[in-house]
């Protein structure tokens, strides 16, 4: 982690602070402020990591938001044209893009470009040139909502599970190259990643990789515990999961 986003993530944190007695007292009470102030606080910038596929590095750019096909729900295929399916315990994710500001407001018309590992914890253009999968793009509706169907990510050495995402204010900005307005990690919950990992062989050394990396470990979400980054997930192995979480840019 660099030093100026320990300095960011101080910053935000002593401003939460900060704002504390007011919200206190325009909620009426300390749980009611301590949810409202939580729900609009901004969720953090994270790391890209070395496989975004956003034409941002690779010898020439690795740039899968330049490939038609890029803008859709169900990820775990590969698409314009090349082969391969990530499979895995299913999950379908409800992502809510809200505004920081008084209500945290829906922000509809945002784009979010979404990545992540397979089970074996391999990422497509990079350990697996010849696929593209878990790769995609959705608009936010008028309620702030983007949809993906995905799998729950394996856990690889040095890293708990998590998924990537950038924010851009338009698919047309996305697509164009233009900077995000946000670049951040959500988190799995801990219990469910063990459950499906015990018992799902497809996830290989999933597990014994998480008791090596627990989250209290991780690099990207140990300072925070993955407060406001940690999906809520609901559901089972066999009829798959939903998960849900606001995302506040």
């Amino acid at each position: 982690m660099t030093g100026q986003l320990a300095l960011d993530r101080r910053a935000m944190l002593g401003g939460l602070a900060l704002g504390l007695g007011g919200a206190l007292a325009a909620c009426g009470s300390r749980a009611g402020a301590q949810g409202a102030l939580a729900a609009c606080a901004r969720t953090p910038t994270e790391t890209r990591g070395p496989f975004p596929a956003d034409g941002s590095n690779g010898r020439p750019p690795i740039n899968a938001l330049r490939l038609a096909g890029i803008e859709r729900q169900d990820i775990r295929a590969s698409f314009a044209g090349l082969a391969g399916r990530a499979e895995g315990v299913p999950v379908d994710l409800e992502l809510t893009l809200t505004g920081t500001g008084a209500g945290c407001g829906a922000r509809g018309g945002l784009a979010l470009y979404m990545w992540q590992n397979d089970a074996a914890g391999a990422y497509s253009l990079y350990d697996l040139r010849e696929a593209n999968y878990l790769r995609g793009l959705q608009v936010s509706g008028a309620d702030g909502r983007v949809r993906f169907t995905s799998i729950v990510p394996g856990c690889y050495g040095g890293r708990y599970p998590h998924a990537h995402f950038e924010v851009y204010a338009s698919a047309a900005g996305a697509l164009a190259g233009a900077a995000p307005l946000l670049v951040s990690q959500l988190a799995f919950p801990d219990a469910t990643c063990r459950t499906i990992y015990a018992a799902d062989g497809r996830y290989g050394e999933s597990l014994r990789n998480l008791e090596r990396q627990p989250l209290a470990r991780d690099f990207v979400f140990s300072d925070t515990g993955a407060a406001n980054q940690m999906l809520a997930l609901s559901g089972d192995a066999r009829s798959g999961y939903r998960g849900t979480l606001s995302i506040a840019v």
